[in-house]
């Protein structure tokens, strides 16, 4: 894999408030890591943070060395098995990045510390929606492009077949120059 590609609804709800529709729910970890959460905004945020911060203390006491994405997954892993029962985070994640020795690669993760690598992935209700389109869609030597577009027939699904209005999305792409935000989308009710 030469890209990875995380997208998210920006939507923070809470049963049937909706609180914000522009939270950014892909958050990085390092220059060339990202994770797409999923769960309540405390957790979210706390847990990325707490994950981002120890990866950045990990390359300062260590001479700049930085975690290979593998070892970024099993850090985050570790530390939601750690917390499964003391206060566990309530947050699904998929994380990715790009390293210059592997490549791209993609971890999906849920609250259980489960943790697998995959080629594609999705978390929540939108599995029930674009795991057959990423099954069908993805192909092994997919361009970044290829990608992006299955990720906005994905959305196109979402708006189409599910109960709930989605706000906006955000689509991002890490590859071998860094992590970059490609859209926003619009809101469907401003249509």
């Amino acid at each position: 894999m030469f890209v990875v590609v995380l997208a998210a609804d920006q939507g923070n709800a809470r049963s049937i408030l909706l609180y914000q529709k522009n939270l950014d729910k892909v958050r990085p970890l390092s220059s060339h890591s990202a994770m797409g959460v999923s769960g309540p905004n405390c957790d979210s945020v706390n847990f990325t943070e707490f994950i981002a911060k120890n990866l950045k203390l990990y390359e300062l006491s260590n001479d700049g060395t930085k975690l290979s994405i593998n070892a970024q997954a099993n850090f985050a892993r570790e530390e939601l098995a750690y917390a499964l029962r003391r206060g566990p985070y309530q947050v699904n994640l998929l994380l990715g990045g790009y390293d210059a020795k592997d490549g791209a690669s993609l971890y999906w993760m849920d609250y259980l510390a489960a943790l697998s690598k995959v080629k594609y992935g999705c978390q929540g209700y939108a599995s029930n929606f674009c795991l057959s389109i990423m099954d069908k869609e993805y192909m092994e030597d997919c361009s970044e492009e290829a990608a992006i577009e299955i990720v906005q027939k994905c959305i196109h699904e979402l708006a189409t077949r599910f109960l709930l209005a989605q706000p906006n999305f955000i689509i991002k792409v890490i590859d071998k120059d860094g992590i970059r935000t490609i859209s926003h989308g619009a809101d469907p009710l401003d249509n």
